[in-house]
């Protein structure tokens, strides 16, 4: 029969009482690819938007430079990266919009294929997801 101290020494690098040296699990930033890969994500969904006749009337009169950089500095934050979103709350960029539920469904549509077209995993896609969901209620203004 063994004693405890047999079972301790079995259990290679077990220390009682100590923290472990596991890596901590990296941020959905670096398993998204950084800046460089937000970034790309941006340039292609900010094309599919243009191209999308259900919803790229309520962007003529935007600045598409400045639009995909706040939507890349929203994106690096909200995925833990470095970066500091610097625009305005989605409540007062949206407002007087009239952006109806159909049109946002549209939105994320779009973002989805593009997160498809650079082939992001499913898990990193559902927390980008669960970001922009609880966005609805500050932008869609219209039934």
């Amino acid at each position: 029969m063994g004693c405890a101290s047999d079972m301790k020494s079995s259990t290679s690098g077990y220390d009682e009482g100590r923290t472990s040296n596991r890596i901590a699990p990296a941020s959905l930033y670096d398993r998204l690819g950084g800046k460089p890969a937000i970034t790309a994500v941006i340039d292609d969904f900010v094309g599919r938007v243009a191209a999308d006749n259900r919803i790229n009337g309520k962007f003529v009169n935007a600045n598409i430079p400045h639009l995909k950089m706040m939507l890349v500095e929203q994106v690096c934050q909200a995925s833990g990266g470095p970066c500091t979103y610097t625009g305005p709350d989605m409540k007062t960029i949206h407002a007087g919009m009239q952006i109806t539920n159909e049109q946002f469904d549209a939105l994320v549509g779009d973002l989805v294929e593009s997160l498809n077209n650079f082939h992001v995993g499913e898990r990193e896609k559902e927390e980008i997801l669960s970001v922009l969901g609880p966005m609805r209620k500050d932008i869609v203004t219209a039934m």
